[in-house]
């Protein structure tokens, strides 16, 4: 009786039918398809070439997630760059704290190769922290045993400042025996604003662990750099063969002749002795960097090319003595930077700045690599980025393409060159972009010149004004800074 009926009221109300027959299809089909779903999830969340816990997942840009899990070409070697920076300060920082409660690191399914004797075995090998993996839900489950951080794992979150600043600003030893190689601490200190200096204690040539060849060397140089209140610049200098000359590849630690740097919980102390043309200088100060104002280390590398760079103290203030002659005189609360540089620097130039405004500081730079080809055309350039720092660290990344120079004025020194009178920038990154105009008040030239490469090196003072927008919050700010750039001799 009721098939009877039904199978009436489908010839009856024909249209009718026809349309519920359709929307229990459509019914039928969405069911199936989040079932499918369901289940493709299940199963994923149970790969082990999957990272659980928390609930966001960093991956580099541009990654394909699925090839990832696969282990397609896209996902076999990848990495995320300066990864403890990122989970130190730009994600597990001050300035996420009311958004990410924790940061949990994990290195998954990484091909290493384990060899012992003539025996090579490859294998698939991972890493977490404990404690932070525990925190994001995905510890391990331990049927014996005991799973907790060893010290390693501590510096790598949280370490002392005697960890972090040795961890960024050690020494490096080159890929190769390399003449050109070097590797230099580079400090500026203000004493007022009519009198400055530059200290760098420099490591170069064919640089320890390599069998020397005759007529080959290494060895340290202390250089220091005076402006005078009267505008005039003192130059001094003092040299030390390898046999008196020592640096860390675990610390900032670097000692050149009687001269030194030493780097002790996060405070550096720098002694030195040189000479120049006006008598000599000796000084002891005490550099102590401001919380959060650091650059991580980045490099560029080519072939036999490479350039390192890192900021330990953007921002920093310096005490102590400086004795020029038999007068000596106190420094007290001195504005002062503090950077580090190593690479191979044969045909190499660069744009760079720092400067400090009264809510910000700032960096910018990028470098120019020697050319190459038969006609010297193309040359490795690295990216020039712009960067803003406060109170909590790095603020903001931005990129830019060129630097527009106007004017001249004159500069110290003897070459015959004149520097820029002003010269500006924008930076750009997504939706924030950054205006940088400087003045510049004071230029010293140093004339560089090796076998197919002459330039004049312009280390310039001046005031800025930065302007913008940055994470949604207008940007405005001045004060002063230092600047490099390279001109031609004419």
């Amino acid at each position: 009786m009721l098939t009877t009926l039904a199978f009436r009221q489908l010839l009856v109300r024909k249209v009718r039918s026809l349309f519920l027959l359709l929307g229990f299809s459509l019914g039928v089909g969405v069911m199936i398809v989040l079932l499918s779903v369901g289940e493709a999830m299940l199963e994923q969340s149970r790969d082990a070439s999957l990272v659980g816990g928390g609930e966001v997942t960093v991956l580099p840009q541009g990654i394909d997630v699925e090839a990832m899990r696969t282990g397609g070409l896209s996902g076999m070697f990848f990495g995320i760059d300066r990864a403890r920076f990122l989970s130190r300060q730009i994600l597990g920082g001050q300035r996420q704290s009311d958004l990410i409660r924790t940061v949990a690191p994990a290195i998954e399914g990484k091909l290493i190769y384990l060899r012992r004797g003539d025996r090579t075995v490859a294998v698939r090998a991972g890493g977490e922290i404990p404690s932070r993996a525990l925190a994001v839900g995905s510890g391990l489950r331990l049927l014996s045993g005991r799973w907790s951080d060893s010290p390693a794992d501590s510096s790598y979150i949280a370490p002392t400042r005697q960890q972090l600043y040795d961890e960024l600003d050690r020494f490096h030893l080159p890929p190769r025996p390399d003449s050109a190689w070097g590797e230099w601490h580079y400090f500026n200190l203000v004493v007022s604003p009519d009198e400055w200096w530059y200290v760098s204690y420099l490591i170069g040539g064919q640089v320890g662990g390599f069998r020397v060849e005759r007529g080959t060397r290494w060895g340290g140089r202390l250089l220091v750099s005076h402006r005078r209140p009267d505008g005039k610049y003192e130059r001094f200098s003092a040299q030390a063969p390898s046999t008196r000359a020592a640096f860390d590849t675990v610390s900032a630690d670097v000692r050149i002749g009687d001269s030194y740097v030493r780097q002790r919980n996060g405070t550096y102390q720098l002694s030195g002795a040189a000479r120049g043309v006006t008598g000599p200088v000796r000084f002891n100060l005490r550099l102590t960097p401001a919380p959060n104002r650091y650059f991580p280390p980045v490099e560029l590398r080519d072939e036999d090319f490479e350039s390192g760079y890192v900021v330990p103290a953007l921002i920093a203030s310096a005490d102590g003595r400086i004795c020029l002659a038999s007068s000596c005189r106190r420094i007290t609360g001195a504005p002062a930077y503090h950077d580090h540089n190593w690479g191979v620097w044969r045909d190499v130039s660069w744009e760079w700045g720092t400067a400090r405004g009264r809510r910000l500081a700032l960096l910018y730079g990028g470098v120019y690599g020697p050319r190459r080809g038969p006609d010297a055309s193309s040359s490795v350039n690295s990216p020039f980025f712009l960067t803003v720092v406060d109170s909590m660290g790095v603020k903001q990344v931005l990129r830019f393409d060129r630097i527009e120079y106007r004017g001249s004025r004159p500069v110290s020194g003897t070459v015959r060159v004149t520097a820029p009178e002003r010269f500006s920038l924008v930076a750009t990154r997504e939706a924030d972009t950054l205006h940088l105009d400087v003045r510049v008040s004071d230029a010293l030239a140093t004339e560089m010149a090796t076998a197919g490469f002459r330039r004049v090196f312009l280390q310039m003072r001046g005031s800025f004004t930065l302007t913008g927008r940055v994470l949604d919050q207008t940007v405005a700010d001045s004060g002063t800074g230092f600047f490099e750039t390279y001109v031609r001799p004419r």
